[in-house]
């Protein structure tokens, strides 16, 4: 697969997967009756369907999607259990959540550099990284009205 585009997408579809099985081991992990477990939710939502989206546009452009994530992602996710062995995940994993939101942002960044000059895949992108940066928003702001 040396296309740009198609590297792209596969990238992103994987950044995905990651997303999304990190926020949804999370989600066991964290009181039922929590805001932090809704975002949880929520995010992982998102990132699935970022995941079927990227999926889609790959497939449609003959390639095969792997449904696994990446070593960094199994990593970030043994964190996540390491974490919630000492205690229910709660507010105070918003600053990571935000960061790796923003290291997300960035390869959708990079991938809008990459020349995407099929417009379908330029949309899916350019939607899902303004998914991303309203969700940021929604983080910040929880963050912030965070008693200090």
């Amino acid at each position: 697969m040396a296309n740009p585009l198609l590297m792209c997408l596969q990238s992103l579809h994987t950044h995905a997967i990651d997303a999304r099985d990190g926020y949804r081991r999370a989600v066991n992990d964290s009181p039922d009756s929590t805001a932090i477990a809704a975002l949880l939710v929520k995010m992982g939502d998102l990132h699935d369907t970022h995941a079927d989206e990227l999926a889609r546009a790959l497939i449609e452009r003959g390639e095969e999607v792997q449904e696994d994530g990446s070593f960094m992602g199994l990593v970030h996710r043994t964190i996540m259990d390491i974490r919630s062995l000492f205690g229910a995940l709660d507010e105070s994993i918003l600053p990571g959540l935000i960061d790796g939101e923003q290291r997300n942002v960035k390869s959708y960044d990079t991938a809008l550099e990459t020349s995407l000059a099929d417009a379908e895949a330029l949309a899916v992108v350019e939607r899902q990284r303004g998914a991303l940066v309203a969700a940021i928003g929604e983080m910040e702001a929880a963050r912030a009205a965070l008693p200090s």
